[in-house]
């Protein structure tokens, strides 16, 4: 999948200039010490030379986990969010019953101006994060895992406390997962007065929606600011940036500085799969993250000097979407028929050969972790391989026809299935090519539509214009945001101050069109909006018999086909650099400069 600024979940070889090189800058591994380090940003095709560094600004030039730097960094594990790494936070504290989290700073954190990080560091940048909607730091009244209070103990330590009326139990989550910006250089991004709105904010009326008002108001300030220089907690500053490369140098004063290697590291500018392929051919990254490639040129990266690819547990699936509110794929026997029909394994080997496997079944979750929250019941899942004849009863059971070999709508009226992707979503397009081909074959007319972009397709699949197009879920570890991607919003439930609301089809954001309830064999009906709701509080052991209802839920109703479950492949290369993580490491999602922050990758010898 093509990698967006917009998302997740996801043309032409291009040179460096001499604008941002020149010397020994310019070349890999050579120079004094460490090195030069060469990457690119998965997350942000286009290099911006006039955007400030920012990381709150979408095409800023902040490097998370390189100089853009955290309270801790999230480990990938299959079923606990709450597990972390650290950043600018040494060690945190977690409430038992996840009402607080006390974080514990670097006791020698410095900025690279050599002022220390300090806890007024910290409170201002939570005030950042409630202007820009944060899950623990958001305004909304009744908001799941919202801060209640924010205390600055000393100059190291800050205790945040949960608004346990509505509590979630990612909360931790929430509040490590917060960037970190230096007080002294951001103060005049919050007015004096920020902290008594935020606390009037809280109240009801006409005079806390004004102060939200005002909070939110200061968001695009903040994205806007312009710092007069970058001035990093980080492994890295910015040195320079130009459109073909970003620069960034050694922050000597980084709490770790002696466990990073690289001296420089350098990012270059992309505009799509192609040109990171090409790199990798050339052999001129040290790192990149997940990029989707097709076998060929998979087998032309893995030729390079150095190449090597590092794969692991990626909390990602993606699955082919209804809109019930259209016919006939308000039949769940329609939807049935078409699962039957799609050779799920065929459809993986076309699109995501190396990074991705065939789903075993549709549970709505990843099959890793599936494991863990279902057990014995996985494998009592309908797995809804490929076999025509059972696709042709369940058609007859929706009362479709079959004329001349092509199956018709009820009323004998033709039927196209209608399939959408964004353009330069290379996996996404091929899977669908594939599927039109497979229900061509058994006499289903299909068709693949591209929109202009992701974030064009995004809204208008919202708007429920599309019959069916491709929809990522699972996204894990935490249950409720695994299943709300099935049961949220987009299937008409929302989760307001606890209390869980369903919207018509068509309403609210509703463009799945799922019934509200589901009649489920062995278990009767339930309504999967408010199980997915019961989620957002409950440990893992409570959640572990929820997690079974909505998996056979989204197994018998089938609001999509989960088609396959993604694969984190890196691709790394051994020629200037060593000590890459193992494969399955809990931090292969993390960027390397975390990597580095941990002492992991070394200059080869």
């Amino acid at each position: 999948m093509k990698r967006l600024a917009a998302v997740v979940a996801l043309l032409g070889l291009a040179t460096a200039t001499a604008a941002c090189s020149g010397g020994a800058t310019n070349k890999s591994g050579s120079g004094g010490g460490g090195g030069l380090f060469t990457t690119i940003d998965v997350n942000r095709p286009g290099l911006e030379p006039s955007a400030p560094a920012n990381p709150y600004n979408p095409k800023g030039n902040s490097f998370l986990g390189y100089n853009a730097m955290k309270l801790a960094w999230v480990k990938n594990d299959l079923t606990d969010p709450n597990k972390f790494y650290p950043g600018i936070a040494a060690s945190w504290d977690i409430a038992p019953d996840n009402s607080s989290v006390t974080i514990h700073l670097q006791p020698n954190g410095k900025w690279s101006d050599g002022k220390p990080v300090t806890a007024e560091d910290v409170k201002l940048s939570i005030g950042i994060a409630y202007t820009q909607g944060s899950t623990a730091f958001a305004i909304t009244p009744g908001a799941a895992g919202a801060a209640a209070d924010v205390q600055v103990v000393d100059d190291h330590t800050v205790k945040v406390t949960q608004d346990m009326t509505n509590p979630s139990m990612k909360f931790a989550r929430g509040v490590l997962d917060t960037f970190v910006a230096p007080a002294h250089v951001w103060n005049s991004v919050l007015p004096a007065d920020f902290w008594d709105k935020l606390k009037a904010s809280r109240a009801t009326g006409a005079d806390a929606e004004k102060a939200r008002e005002e909070i939110t108001a200061l968001g695009e300030k903040i994205i806007a600011f312009a710092p007069p220089k970058d001035t990093s907690a980080g492994p890295f500053t910015l040195e320079r940036v130009n459109p073909s490369e970003a620069l960034l140098v050694k922050n000597k004063n980084f709490f770790n500085a002696a466990n990073v290697a690289p001296d420089q590291v350098k990012f270059l500018n992309y505009t799509g799969n192609e040109q990171i392929w090409n790199y990798l051919i050339g052999g001129k990254l040290d790192h990149a993250g997940f990029t989707a490639a097709p076998t060929n040129v998979m087998d032309r990266i893995k030729q390079a000097p150095g190449a090597q690819t590092i794969k692991g547990f990626s909390p990602v699936s993606v699955g082919l979407a209804f809109n019930q509110s259209k016919k006939p794929y308000d039949n769940v026997h329609v939807r049935k028929g078409l699962a039957y029909l799609i050779d799920r394994d065929q459809v993986t080997k076309v699109a995501s050969p190396e990074g991705g496997t065939a789903a075993v079944t549709t549970s709505g979750i990843h099959q890793k972790p599936a494991q863990e929250w279902l057990g014995a019941e996985l494998s009592a899942l309908e797995p809804y391989k490929h076999d025509v004849a059972k696709a042709e009863t369940e058609f007859k059971a929706a009362g479709l026809q079959k004329k001349d070999g092509k199956w018709a709508l009820a009323d004998g009226s033709p039927w196209k299935f209608s399939m959408h992707a964004p353009a330069g979503f290379s996996d996404w397009i091929s899977a669908q090519e594939n599927i039109k081909s497979q229900l061509a074959t058994a006499g289903v007319d299909a068709e693949v539509v591209t929109t202009a972009d992701y974030p064009l397709y995004l809204e208008e699949l919202a708007a429920g214009k599309y019959d069916a197009g491709f929809w990522l879920l699972a996204l894990g570890p935490a249950p409720y945001d695994i299943y709300q991607r099935l049961f949220g919003a987009s299937n008409g439930w929302t989760n307001v101050a606890g209390k869980i609301a369903h919207a018509a089809p068509g309403k609210g954001g509703n463009w799945m069109g799922g019934p509200e309830e589901i009649d489920v064999a062995g278990v009767g009906k339930v309504n999967p909006g408010e199980l997915t709701g019961k989620l957002n509080a409950s440990t893992a052991e409570q959640a572990k018999p929820i997690m079974v209802e909505l998996a056979k839920a989204a197994n018998e109703n089938l609001p999509l086909i989960q088609l396959w479950d993604y694969v984190n492949t890196q691709f790394v290369n051994t020629s200037r650099f060593t000590g890459w993580p193992e494969a399955e490491a809990d931090v292969l999602r993390l960027p390397a400069g975390v990597w580095m922050q941990l002492g992991m990758v070394k200059k080869k010898q």
